[in-house]
């Protein structure tokens, strides 16, 4: 698939290289049960990883505890003079369901077994609310505006949190890697900031104990968070579910992704440790880099090359951070010093810039490795001679351009097979659903609040269909009806058009905006207003933890708040203008900044115009003298749009557009 510049940037920014973290735990009565076919028992725990000390129980339903012991072994809970009993089944498990006490706390969890006693301290009764999606919903409250200001002064003994570990898995699995923290000033800086805000409106609106559980991961569609029965319907997804099937069958490394597999399975160079610092390179090829394909013979896409060069540093080696710099890389690349790797990266990552751990580097002869796979005729080493460099920690610069040594690893030409997609990070179908998700269930939870979108833009239009499927999923997973869901509107991001255009993420908006009208329970923060046009995270975190607390507090706690900027509700084409009426309009509509490039306009020929629009009577007013006979509307559709349009609560509007006319993302489908 293409991809426009503003997509390139959202991959380049959202990606989070991530391993896939294995959690082995234990305990004296734990119950030996076998995991992945193939793999070595593991012991897991008397009771499950998600709950611990200083964690929030949901209150006003009956909480579900669980665990493992020796089948048949009698567990009884206990919390303030409440008990329950559960039993182990035959493959271990056993489940307690217990209503809990009143709001508040702190309470002891008592859990005993036949073999075994644990008890959970400082735990409270309160709300517990699932926080997931991708990047922008983990990045942590001292990179926000403000947000380290913020961490110092966060002192909110009951709002906790649990952020769940990376974990893809092609598999069933029983466990998440995390612990409890309450927020106060030593912890805060790296919590969700969105989450944190959105906890700290809530609390201060509901006096309730506030749970937060941090269930995301950098650069994920929605699919990989969905389950393969709930995708199976759509058949959009056959191609890569088959593909997780039989990596699942082969016992194969849970990478999440699809590269590595091909990687593992085709790469001569990797299976022969090429990177590897006392490698015999001497029938290797010289070549030149910048370049280097050429010089192997390789002039037509695709192939991966392995390049070595050795360079001699000072004793003793400066201290500070050392910095490899490679330019810009056509499509992924994986830098390795003295056998060990110290960065990769996906194509539109550029330009590379790996920092270097302490220890890497040694006095005298050190060598480096570059593994590159390349799919277009120009592809490989891009960047001009003074951009490869190694940066020494008082910045001393080492040129890396000239001679090196290169061998073919993969002529990977038709009819070579190549890999479904290239990402380097977990974004199959199913495995943050079966690694990250699943292992939460059936946990009493109050509802979600989800932050993504990114990585769907280039398919906004499937996103319509994708986003129902995965929420009405994740609701049948935890089992407690329609609990809420509440979706953030994607930001403001790249750079903004002069002239009116088609554009993949006011695509994927509509998705959201349609999911929350269509699906029961639903909310949609907007936040046009927010945003960075360099950054797909954006610093101003603030106000999107708040919106989405707006939709908590109107929608499920039923206060009296503004929740909702300005929706359109209606259309009345008249001569030479279009008049829009809008829902939620609560102190009055209000137009703030420019006054051209919000609205749009077009005629019968479908050519758009900017328009001018004018408040009349709480309606809006949009015509152009370019289209004297106006029949159809758009507001903010662009990746970043200026936002005009607000309510006299200061929320703004959405996105919106009149006409139903084929999008650019409407024919996209992953495969």
């Amino acid at each position: 698939m293409r991809l426009n510049k503003v997509s390139e940037r959202v991959i380049r920014n959202c990606v989070l290289m991530v391993a896939a973290a294995v959690l082995l735990l234990s305990s004296a009565a734990g119950f030996a049960l076998q995991g992945t076919p193939g793999a070595t028992p593991k012991r897991l725990p008397f009771v499950s990883t998600i709950f611990g000390d200083d964690m929030v129980l949901q209150r006003g339903k009956t909480d579900t505890i669980w665990g493992w012991s020796e089948p048949g072994d009698k567990i009884r809970v206990e919390i303030a003079k409440r008990s329950a009993f559960g039993s182990a089944g035959a493959d271990g498990r056993w489940v307690v369901r217990i209503h809990p006490p009143r709001a508040g706390g702190p309470y002891t969890v008592r859990i005993v077994g036949e073999h075994q006693t644990l008890e959970l301290h400082n735990v409270l009764v309160g709300d517990v609310w699932l926080c997931g999606g991708q990047s922008n919903m983990t990045v942590p409250l001292r990179f926000a505006r403000k947000g380290e200001e913020e961490a110092k002064a966060a002192n909110y003994p009951e709002i906790r949190f649990f952020s769940v570990a990376a974990h893809p898995a092609y598999h069933h699995t029983d466990l998440v890697e995390g612990s409890w923290k309450v927020v106060s000033p030593d912890t805060a800086a790296w919590m969700s900031a969105v989450a944190y805000y959105f906890a700290r409106r809530l609390q201060q609106d509901i006096h309730v104990p506030i749970g937060l559980i941090v269930d995301a991961l950098g650069g994920t569609p929605a699919e990989a968070w969905t389950s393969a029965a709930a995708l199976r319907p759509m058949h959009d997804f056959d191609i890569p579910l088959a593909e997780v099937q039989k990596l699942a069958a082969e016992n194969a490394p849970e990478y999440g992704n699809y590269v590595m597999h091909w990687y593992d399975e085709y790469d001569i160079g990797l299976k022969e440790r090429w990177a590897a610092p006392d490698f015999e390179d001497s029938n290797w090829k010289t070549v030149d880099i910048p370049g280097g394909f050429a010089d192997l013979g390789i002039t037509y896409a695709p192939a991966v090359a392995w390049f070595r060069r050795d360079i001699t540093l000072p004793d003793p080696i400066p201290a500070g951070r050392a910095a490899l710099f490679l330019g810009s890389i056509e499509r992924m690349d994986t830098a390795f010093i003295n056998g060990t790797e110290v960065g990769a990266s996906a194509w539109v990552e550029n330009p590379r810039m790996y920092f270097i751990r302490d220890g890497v580097l040694k006095p005298g002869k050190n060598v480096i490795a570059i593994r590159v796979l390349k799919t277009k005729p120009d592809g490989g080493f891009l960047a001009k001679p003074e951009e490869l460099r190694l940066v020494l920690g008082d910045k001393t610069s080492i040129p890396l351009a000239g001679k090196w040594k290169g061998l073919l690893s993969v002529d990977a030409r038709p009819p070579h097979p190549l890999p479904i997609a290239y990402e380097n990070w977990p974004v199959m179908p199913t495995v943050l659903y079966e690694g990250m998700l699943a292992p939460l269930a059936p946990l009493s939870i109050t509802g979600t609040i989800w932050y993504q979108g990114e990585q769907n833009s280039e398919r906004g239009y499937q996103y319509r269909r994708l986003l129902p499927v995965m929420i009405a999923d994740w609701r049948e997973l935890f089992g407690q009806g329609e609990f809420p869901f509440y979706i953030v509107s994607l930001p403001a991001f790249g750079h903004r058009s002069d002239k009116p255009v088609d554009d993949a993420w006011a695509e994927t908006r509509e998705s959201q905006a349609l999911t929350a009208a269509s699906v029961a329970k639903s909310c949609l923060a907007v936040t046009i207003d927010t945003g960075d046009p360099d950054n797909l995270h954006p610093k101003d975190k603030q106000p999107v933890g708040e919106r989405l607390a707006l939709c908590a507090l109107a929608k499920h706690y039923r206060k009296r708040v503004v929740y909702s900027g300005p929706t359109l509700v209606s259309v009345k084409r008249v001569p030479g203008a279009i008049q829009l009426r809008f829902a939620h309009t609560k102190g009055g509509l209000v137009m703030k900044g420019p006054k051209v490039g919000a609205f749009q306009i077009a005629g019968d020929d479908r050519k758009w115009y900017w328009a001018g629009a004018r408040i009349e009577h709480n309606m809006v007013v949009v015509s152009s003298p370019s289209a004297p006979n106006p029949k159809q509307v758009r507001y903010a559709w662009q990746s970043n749009p200026p936002a005009t349009l607000f309510n006299g609560a200061g929320l703004p509007a959405g996105p919106f557009r009149t006409d139903n006319w084929p999008g650019i993302t409407q024919a996209h489908r992953p495969y």
